[in-house]
């Protein structure tokens, strides 16, 4: 429920006539309201905090009922949420059928743009800016971008039209040195360097006053220099690259001085065209676990907030049992002392991804191209031309950013790239901006693409060696947290290409399986043997090439057949089996049913939460074999 460190129905319209002091006030109880919420529903902790300041100084200028602000990926925007009259909701952040954790059209008027994924804010902005001016409207347009998001491509291109066009917008960069792990990229280095050098304010003013000490030309140096002020800054600061976009630049600010900040915004908002204001803030601000460990805090877990200790929660009540993230990072490390060829690449997520071991162990193999997906794609797919087995790390709804790339640098051109996708199907809190739902739909129909998902943690590392002995693209998918506890391999070994395994035989149905539905299916067959009905289970392991001899071999001997995937209904392993009866002639007298995703978007909440509500957990696997052997429940 709301702290009772904030008035009861604050809300933006209150900080129109506070003073600093006041605002001050209201930040600090923001953060433990933000503090209170996240330690029990986990979610983005230390970039919220780090913008405290920042959204009280906005909303304290710019009125979001008319004014619209556009939050890059939205991890930074709790606060926001807070002010823009969700205060009474704000305890039910993230979780099922609650306040999303990401800025949404759908859910109040005043997210003025859906975001989740980086980079879209400078774009979107100009958009509306551009809907603005032929509304003849004169609402004023705010873009707030991350240091990390601004090294990618997309922001970029927004910049250069946004330049061109000359309109009225104002992009604010939350510059934290940042993003979700450090930043790298020269253009990082440019920032960070320049911003870093408090000398330069000191050399500034020493200069200037040793010249007003000179007889006689002494003031008119000092009023030079002054009046060079643009020069002097461009020369040693990131205003020379911003105004080469034809952008105003204003800045470096302090972003967590609130009065500075209601000036600058002040200022701001009275200037017309393109205007760039440079924020430094501190990722984790006022709470100092978040501030030590922000890459830690920045997407976390339930914890206690008086001491920042991470609640652990473990499968079958077993601490030891490891993610799937885990095993892929330590399998790739260990196969990588045996073959100097594998090389790790991974966008701005080395910890996220599990290859910060990787990292550790071979440096100069590892890369962290930042927020650039597109990059990394074709970045792999030269190396490979050079004989290295580049391996991608990229959760599967951002790889979603690169399918040109895949198509065009990697497939076509036959070259040995090594797709690994963590996050494959629901992810849980963050959502449909994060659930990997997609990822076989845009894959399978690639020429020269192998796809495969593994029922657990051992079979993956087995898929890991598979995918690496073959030569060619290869993608490999698997789920979002702790595995089932399988025995793991201390030498992975490649598997059959294109081959399942029946896990269980069955006389009066199968259910084909892959990836993460694999042992629920196991688990609804044990529990239907119970109610009467002898229940088989196959695990595909491959999605393609599809062991289709198989499943026509079990579809002659079973006429009824249950498919089940974590993944949309259409284009998917679902989708590629009844293809690939429908070749052989072999749909004839079978009775099928599919377990898959709805053909919609599904909401944030609990991974166990929301594959219970879309059917696709045990109970709904044998509600449905249960349909197909007329036995409705």
């Amino acid at each position: 429920m709301p702290s009772e460190s904030l008035p009861a129905e604050l809300t933006y319209r209150d900080l129109a006539d506070m003073n600093t002091d006041e605002m001050a006030a209201v930040a600090e109880g923001l953060r433990r309201e933000i503090i209170d919420v996240v330690s029990q529903n986990g979610g983005h902790l230390a970039p919220s905090l780090g913008v405290v300041e920042l959204t009280v100084a906005m909303l304290n200028v710019f009125n979001p009922a008319k004014d619209r602000i556009i939050w890059d990926v939205g991890h930074q925007a709790y606060a926001y949420k807070i002010l823009t009259s969700r205060r009474k909701l704000f305890h039910t952040l993230r979780t099922m059928g609650g306040l999303s954790g990401f800025p949404k059209m759908s859910e109040s008027p005043y997210d003025h743009f859906g975001v989740g994924h980086s980079s879209t804010s400078i774009s979107a902005a100009l958009g509306m800016a551009m809907g603005r001016d032929l509304n003849a409207d004169d609402s004023k347009i705010i873009a707030v971008i991350g240091d990390g998001s601004m090294t990618a491509g997309l922001a970029f291109e927004g910049l250069n039209q946004a330049g061109d066009m000359g309109r009225d917008l104002i992009v604010v960069l939350n510059d934290n040195e940042m993003s979700i792990s450090r930043n790298v990229g020269a253009l990082s280095s440019f920032l960070s360097r320049n911003l870093s050098a408090r000398w330069l304010k000191k050399f500034k003013r020493e200069t200037e006053n040793f010249f007003k000490q000179l007889p006689g030309i002494g003031n008119d140096i000092a009023d030079y220099m002054r009046k060079s002020e643009s020069s002097f800054k461009g020369f040693f600061t990131p205003g020379m690259l911003f105004e080469a976009f034809r952008f105003n630049y204003i800045g470096p600010i302090d972003g967590h001085d609130l009065g500075d900040l209601v000036d600058v915004f002040d200022h701001v908002k009275r200037l017309d065209g393109p205007n760039l204001v440079h924020v430094l803030t501190r990722k984790g601000k006022g709470y100092e676990p978040a501030e030590s460990n922000p890459t830690y805090f920045h997407g976390v877990g339930c914890f206690e907030p008086e001491t920042g200790q991470v609640k652990k929660f473990t499968a079958n009540g077993c601490p030891e049992i490891p993610s799937y993230t885990e095993i892929f990072g330590n399998t790739l490390t260990s196969l990588a002392g045996k073959d100097p060829s594998i090389i790790a690449i991974t966008a701005a997520m080395p910890e996220g991804t599990g290859l910060n071991r990787f990292a550790d162990a071979y440096p100069e193999r590892f890369v962290d191209v930042g927020i650039c997906e597109q990059h990394a794609v074709t970045f792999a797919a030269g190396l490979a031309t050079q004989g290295y087995k580049p391996v991608v790390a990229i959760y599967s709804t951002f790889l979603q950013r690169s399918y040109d790339q895949i198509v065009h640098d990697v497939c076509l051109q036959k070259l040995p790239v090594v797709f690994c996708l963590d996050r494959a199907g629901l992810v849980g809190e963050d959502g449909p901006t994060h659930h990997g739902a997609f990822d076989i739909a845009y894959l399978r129909h690639i020429p020269e693409m192998v796809l495969m998902a593994p029922k657990d943690e051992a079979e993956l590392q087995h898929m890991l060696a598979t995918a690496l002995s073959l030569g060619r693209p290869v993608a490999l998918r698997y789920p979002r947290g702790l595995g089932v506890g399988a025995k793991l391999s201390n030498a992975p070994e490649p598997l059959p290409l294109g081959e399942g395994e029946i896990l269980r035989e069955g006389k009066d149905a199968m259910i084909l399986a892959l990836g993460s539905r694999v042992y629920p299916a196991l688990e609804a067959a044990a529990a239907l043997d119970k109610e009467g009905l002898d229940v088989g289970v196959f695990n595909a392991r491959f999605v393609k090439p599809l062991p289709i001899a198989q499943i026509v071999e079990i579809a002659a001997a079973c006429p009824r057949l249950i498919l089940a995937e974590e993944h949309t209904r259409m284009g998917g392993f679902c989708s590629a089996v009844l293809e690939g009866l429908a070749d052989a002639d072999a749909l004839n007298g079978l009775t099928i049913r599919r377990v898959t995703l709805p053909d919609s978007f599904v909401e944030h909440g609990k991974q166990k939460e929301l594959r219970a509500a879309v059917g696709i957990d045990k109970a709904g696997i044998m509600d449905a074999v249960r349909d197909a052997c007329g036995r409705p429940d």
